[in-house]
């Protein structure tokens, strides 16, 4: 299984994440962070020419869950979705929470991942 879902839009950058963003809503996710790491790198005198935007995500409901299970779970939140350029084409894309909690030896967590995972992914197919 490839560790990132990737999926390809027809819509502008701008569009494309803005629209992740309401999708993201409808499943009850909040994003708690965003950053256009092509603008910091520029900031940082560093060229860059594709977009690329980072958005870190919650459901609070699920984050505490998977915590209470066990909380070094903590390392893989909050969940990261990137919206980016390549090719000439924009993606929508994020680590899968299923494989990432993979690497955790705990079974109790692997529900919440791949609630997560299938939420996540509803909202990146709409958003698409």
């Amino acid at each position: 299984m490839n560790i990132l879902y990737d999926v390809v839009t027809v819509k502008s950058f701008d569009q494309a994440v803005a629209d992740l963003k309401s999708s993201l809503a409808a499943v009850s996710f909040g994003v708690l962070w965003e950053l256009n790491l092509r603008d910091k790198l520029h900031e940082k005198g560093l060229e860059f020419a594709d977009n690329i935007q980072i958005l870190e995500v919650c459901n609070p409901k699920q984050a505490k869950r998977a915590l209470e299970t066990q909380i070094e779970v903590g390392a893989f939140l909050p969940c990261k979705i990137v919206v980016f350029e390549k090719d000439g084409k924009v993606h929508l894309g994020l680590p899968r929470p299923s494989a990432l909690i993979g690497l955790i030896d705990n079974a109790g967590l692997t529900d919440v991942a791949t609630e997560v995972e299938a939420a996540l992914q509803s909202a990146i197919d709409n958003a698409k």
